[in-house]
């Protein structure tokens, strides 16, 4: 007897999933997108916001009169200036607002630059370097719904951004069209460094290499423009490959024009046109651009948590230290223009502490002051990478290693690290200044007496250091408030003599108790206060870090 088997054409599961568009799930990914970076977004749009509104309205005080103008447009004749700035139209009859325009657009375009570039990199590289995004796709989601997602999510935080830059202009007097125009222009530039970053994060498998890539070439489109400016005051063919230039290049509150800001639409589509054919070209966790295959055993310092800590933090650190110290040697090199310009606007010693008896020595340690915010802000982001060191589980592989006994080892080895490296920086920022004094004065001394003067700071950029890590100690979730004080000793070195802030208020500043050598008198007390304050801080987060679990990974 024989046996026919019958095969059954229906279903063989018990419940099929329908098939999904490229766009399923799309509105519950921004939702949750949204949910993790929605503070992020807040501080973002409220720090650009406010910033615009309070540096507008202490403008009006600096520059009451035609006469003030005029000395500030004879500033743009120093190359370093139009570097710094942007192109300088109008000069003849150069209005307040065609100044603000000049002195305030460029660094909100560099803000909302830095700002795309993180949010892009932390939803889409970061996403599938952590796992996470393959979880997601295993769900019924759409393919295209991630990516689209995170491009939503930070299309909304430039149209935010946007509206701030409005509303602030609007608020302190600016003609509507024009200030509507710069909104669309900082949105737009945003998004085309959003672009950038999703270009990126299709190259490398790493949420890092990704950041840095793009953050890169925010700054070569910096350093372009600013040499395009100064063949050519108002732009040369050479600004024109910059996306900086593209928004400055619309002549705000001169003579606008919108047609630059199509280049800028355009660019945007072909970057993320380009971002959407690549990430069809790899797997989900891979990159084009292949890890390279590392030497078959490790260097003796590596497994060590110090030796860890070099490999990783270094490379941000060179990067950084390369712009500052060029933004130093610029900053240095304008000493030469202080006179005729302090002559013409005696305001100005309303925005930064100038000595009139002894002007570029005074200029000298306020600069000094504005670029230990740099060594200020990666002392912070050095620390915090052993974060998230702990957050991906590999902290917990170092003490499994053995190549440390206990987790406040390692993060004694990886501060210590962190802090001679950022002590490094800073006295390259004050070598920089020094070489750029040199240019202007040609005063050879400089180049002993600004490095000597930088030390002065390094109080101060320990005591955020150990605000860091006592936070990171206690509870690994309120790591990130440090950044808080990061801004606000920004706010307060940019603006606080501007808006006259309480003494009380700017105090929270650690700059704030450094004296401004080699001006003033070094008041080794204030110092010594914050070193042993830093010290303090350090050994409670250190308590704090031995008496909690490591996160899981």
């Amino acid at each position: 007897m024989t046996t026919t088997t019958r095969h059954s054409s229906g279903p063989t599961h018990a419940l099929e999933v329908a098939p999904v568009s490229p766009l399923t799930g799309l509105g519950g990914l921004l939702r949750l997108y949204g949910r993790i970076s929605r503070r992020q977004i807040i501080i973002w749009v409220l720090a650009i916001g406010l910033s615009v509104a309070a540096s507008v309205a202490a403008m009006k005080g600096v520059y009451p009169d035609q006469q003030a103008l005029d000395a500030r447009a004879a500033l743009l004749e120093n190359p370093s200036a139009v570097m710094m700035t942007g192109p300088a139209f109008a000069l003849d009859h150069y209005t307040f607002w065609a100044m603000v325009a000049n002195e305030l657009l460029l660094y909100v375009l560099v803000a909302v630059a830095i700002m795309s570039i993180l949010l892009m990199v932390r939803h889409t590289r970061a996403e599938e370097e952590a796992g996470r995004l393959e979880l997601v796709r295993a769900l019924p989601v759409g393919r295209s719904a991630p990516p689209t997602a995170a491009l939503l999510l930070v299309a909304l935080a430039n149209a935010g951004v946007g509206v701030s830059v409005v509303l602030g202009l609007l608020v302190t007097g600016g003609p509507l069209v024009d200030s509507l125009a710069v909104g669309l222009a900082t949105a737009l530039t945003g998004m085309v460094f959003g672009g950038v970053a999703a270009l990126t994060a299709q190259v490398t498998e790493h949420a890092g290499s990704a950041s840095g890539l793009a953050l890169g070439a925010a700054a070569v489109s910096f350093m372009v423009r600013g040499i395009g400016d100064v063949v050519d005051a108002q732009g040369s063919w050479l600004s024109w490959f910059s996306p900086f230039a593209w928004a400055q290049q619309t002549r705000l509150f001169v003579d606008l024009r919108w047609w630059p800001l199509a280049v800028t639409l355009a660019a945007i589509l072909v970057l993320l046109g380009l971002a959407a054919v690549l990430s069809r070209r790899r797997d989900v966790g891979a990159g084009l651009r292949p890890a390279a295959h590392g030497p078959a055993a490790a260097t003796r310092s590596l497994p060590d948590p110090a030796g860890l800590a070099v490999r990783l933090v270094t490379p941000m650190m060179v990067a950084w230290t390369v712009g500052l110290f060029l933004f130093a040697i610029a900053f240095g090199s304008l000493a030469n223009s202080l006179q005729d310009m302090v002559s013409e606007i005696p305001a100005v010693g309303d925005m930064v502490p100038l000595d009139l008896d002894d002007l570029t020595t005074s200029f000298a340690a306020y600069v000094l002051q504005m670029l230990a915010i740099g060594p200020l802000g990666l002392i912070v982001a050095g620390i915090l990478r052993l974060r998230t060191e702990e957050q991906e589980g590999r902290l917990a592989g170092i003490l499994m290693a053995g190549s440390s006994r206990t987790s406040t080892s390692t993060a004694v080895r990886w501060v210590l690290v962190v802090a001679l490296s950022t002590t490094v920086v800073q006295l390259l920022l004050g070598l920089g200044l020094g070489i750029g004094l040199l240019q202007a004065t040609g005063e050879t001394s400089w180049l002993a007496v600004m490095p000597l003067a930088a030390l002065a700071a390094l109080p101060a950029i320990a005591l955020a250091g150990a605000v860091t890590v006592a936070l990171y100690g206690l509870r690994l979730r309120l790591a990130g408030v440090a950044w808080l004080l990061v801004i606000w000793a920004a706010i307060d070195t940019f603006l606080g003599d501007l808006l006259d802030l309480p003494d009380v208020v700017r105090s929270i500043s650690p700059l704030r108790h450094v004296p401004l050598v080699p001006d003033a008198d070094l008041d080794v007390s204030a110092l010594a206060g914050m070193s042993v304050l830093a010290v303090l801080l350090v050994l409670v987060g250190l308590w704090g870090l031995r008496r909690r679990d490591l996160a899981a990974g």
